[in-house]
């Protein structure tokens, strides 16, 4: 990562150098030195172009050789071909940091992928911070730096953001002007050849200018840096972000169900929610909490309260607070019996408080001065309609009066556009989010209690598993020796073994009278599969008989079982048919999986197993190492949760023995990293114990 000098020196420059500065308005080398200037820049700021002497009243150096050594940063508009020669001139005269403007690099085609290349080498090499190429530039409102060429000059707030893509930027940018909204921070990163979101993770979490910061982002290349960073950050403040590019479309082909449906979107998903990043899905709701996260204290509780002049918006609030993790405040006696001494007979005295219609802005205070008063209400959200009695900016006055009395959370949603614009403005420059929609206003409120649960979770705890490394990777050497890149139960079972993981009793059987022999054994009735490195479907060649309660039923079985397979399979090898103990009574089929992420490392799957895990993909994921809160959590996040709970009288499944499972598989993903993918599937549970009936390992084959 970037030495945290260089990053102080990019964004609080002392000295700056416009490398390809332009007397041309309309050039983008005119436009940052304009906006430059324009954001009241009080450093040292010098032009260089070896064709002019004067630019925007600024004398002209000549070249980089000529610049002043240790600049903090440089900004750089030269065509591509020359820019690595600059920064190579920059560097050689101690420049601490850098901007390149210049596209056509990595998104360009393999020469500028070259050339990209290079630069990043001359940045590790060197440690100069560097943001870009192909990006839009950086802002610090604070600092009065805007070393970019975007239109328009943001004023200072306490939000930060950042994004790889520079249209994304402009358009926020010419949004945040329109809305007067603020920012701390205000980052193009473009090709991240240096400089990228851990980097800003890094410095913004100990940025005192900053309370929330925003993120979209298109990819992440270093997974571990990244989520090392926004756990961090996390801690201290809002890290709020929309991932794009994550589609069904961009997944691989995979061999396993955990492989085909665990995608990089579900990764992404996973990271974020281990992190404590709000993941959003849109730049509105993005903003939106940007704006109550960086006014209002954290709700600590989930009881909202809402008091409206309206019935109808009521209602539709108590809705969307129904659909999220938000309760409606059940309000005490003495707040009804207080709310009751000043509201008409006709009012509803009940969250929501339904003041009424002809409501006034006196009517408002006195009942958001009780409301806020009941020790059971954590949040406050005032809805106002604009009816022909209601007073609207008395009204706003009135609720940023409630929310500096309270110190609670205080959210309004004044209804409408026209009549309500100057009342929500007043509201806005108070600090008190202000929506024009109920359930936006909820979603809010949520995501902020949300934070407030994550951030005040325990530490975790992981579970101890007993294993012998040594016995599994024998196993795993000599599948990678022979180039082998699954292996397949009857193969697995040893390194089951290893881990200690609970598996029926199986026996590999060579012919039927193995089998039958090995029947006795177990004890009837049994299950015959059949044995083939070759064979990873066993049901797709009928390779699976069950319920087979005598020794002429496992004879018969074996048989066809494996002249079937041969048959069909013409090219796999047929070791014979594992011989296992029947499922016991009463169990539900589970799978518990993970596949190997490129940026984020090892993601476990659970969910409903056996042959429906494809069709009803009721699938959670986390990224390993699992806590043991992680390993509940993974349980009760899939929506048939309730069927392993129990129904109509049914005992619960033994969730602690599939807790232990998950923990193990958490660290066999972590202690053989040649393991690209893993299924269980299916795991047999009841309430007494939990069987890994079915085990299959991918391997990495290196080189392949």
């Amino acid at each position: 990562m970037t030495d945290k000098e260089n990053l102080h020196a990019f964004f609080h420059p002392e000295t700056v150098a416009v490398v390809g500065a332009s007397a041309t308005p309309g050039k983008v080398g005119h436009t940052i030195l304009a906006n430059m200037i324009g954001a009241g820049y009080r450093g040292r700021l010098h032009p260089v172009n070896p064709k002019a002497e004067v630019i925007e009243g600024l004398p002209v150096v000549p070249s980089i050789a000529d610049l002043p050594r240790g600049l903090d940063l440089a900004v750089v508009a030269l065509p591509r071909e020359i820019v690595l020669a600059a920064l190579e001139e920059l560097a050689a005269r101690g420049c601490k940091s850098a901007i390149v403007v210049t596209a056509g690099f990595k998104e360009a085609g393999r020469e500028g992928y070259r050339m990209e290349k290079e630069i990043a080498e001359l940045c590790a090499r060197t440690g100069m911070a560097l943001l870009g190429p192909n990006c839009l530039g950086m802002i610090n409102a604070a600092a009065g730096v805007n070393a970019s060429f975007a239109a328009g000059q943001p004023g200072k707030g306490s939000i930060a953001f950042f994004s790889q893509s520079g249209a994304l930027c402009v358009a926020i940018l010419d949004w945040a002007l329109g809305e007067n909204v603020g920012f701390s921070k205000f980052v193009s990163l473009g090709n991240k050849a240096a400089l990228d979101e851990a980097d800003m993770l890094r410095y913004l979490n100990e940025d005192p200018e900053t309370k929330v910061i925003l993120g979209y982002i298109e990819n992440v290349e270093h997974g571990e840096t990244f989520l090392a960073q926004a756990r961090a950050a996390c801690l201290n403040k809002p890290v709020i972000m929309i991932k794009a590019g994550t589609t069904a479309a961009g997944a691989k082909a995979a061999s396993s169900h955990t492989g085909a449906i665990a995608g990089a979107d579900q990764a992404y998903t996973a990271a974020f929610h281990q992190a404590g990043v709000i993941r959003v899905n849109d730049v509105a709701t993005l903003f939106n909490l940007a704006q109550a996260f960086s006014t209002q204290p954290l709700p600590k509780g989930p009881n909202l309260a809402v008091v409206t002049n309206s019935g109808g918006p009521g209602i539709l609030t108590a809705d969307a607070a129904d659909r999220s993790r938000l309760t409606m405040a059940p309000l005490s006696t003495r707040t009804v019996q207080r709310l009751q001494e000043f509201l008409p007979s006709y009012a509803a005295f009940y969250n929501p408080v339904d003041i009424v219609g002809d409501a006034d802005a006196r009517r408002y205070r006195q009942a958001l001065d009780v409301v806020a008063d009941d020790p059971m209400v954590h949040s406050i959200l005032v809805l106002l309609t604009p009816t022909a009695a209601v007073q609207i900016e008395e009204t706003a006055e009135a609720v940023i009066h409630t929310a500096r009395r309270s110190g609670k959370p205080v959210f309004a949603c004044f209804m409408g556009r026209t009549r309500v614009r100057a009342a929500r403005e007043r509201l806005m420059a108070a600090g008190i989010p202000c929506y024009a929609f109920p359930e936006p206003a909820v979603k809010s409120i949520e995501a902020m209690y949300e934070f407030f649960l994550w951030k005040n979770r325990p530490a975790p705890q992981y579970a101890e598993v007993e294993r012998n490394v040594t016995r599994a990777r024998k196993v795993i050497d000599e599948h990678m020796r022979r180039r082998e890149p699954e292996i397949v139960e009857f193969e697995a079972q040893e390194v089951l073994r290893a881990y200690g993981l609970p598996t029926p009793r199986t026996e590999l059987a060579r012919s039927s009278e193995e089998a039958v022999a090995a029947a006795d054994g177990i004890g009837y009735p049994v299950v015959l599969k059949i044995a083939s490195p070759h064979i990873s479907h066993k049901s797709d060649v009928g390779g699976v008989a069950v319920n087979l309660g005598d020794a002429d039923a496992v004879a018969g079985a074996f048989r066809d079982i494996t002249a079937r397979a041969q048959r069909m399979r013409q090219d796999a090898y047929i070791a014979g048919c594992l011989v296992q103990e029947m499922a016991p009574e009463g169990v539900k089929e589970v799978i518990i999986g993970f596949k190997r992420d490129e940026q984020f490392g090892p993601m476990l799957m659970f969910g409903l197993g056996g042959i429906y895990v494809e069709i009803m993909k009721d699938i959670a994921f986390k990224l390993a190492p699992l806590s043991r809160r992680d390993a509940v959590e993974i349980m009760r996040e899939i929506k048939s949760y309730m069927l392993l709970k129990g129904l109509r009288g049914e005992p619960a499944v033994n969730f602690a023995a599939l807790e232990s499972i998950i923990a193990t598989m958490s660290r066999m993903a972590l202690d053989l990293p040649e393991v690209w993918e893993a299924e269980f599937n299916p795991v047999l549970v009841n309430d007494e114990r939990a069987l890994v009936a079915d085990v299959r390992l991918t391997l990495h084959l290196r080189g392949l």
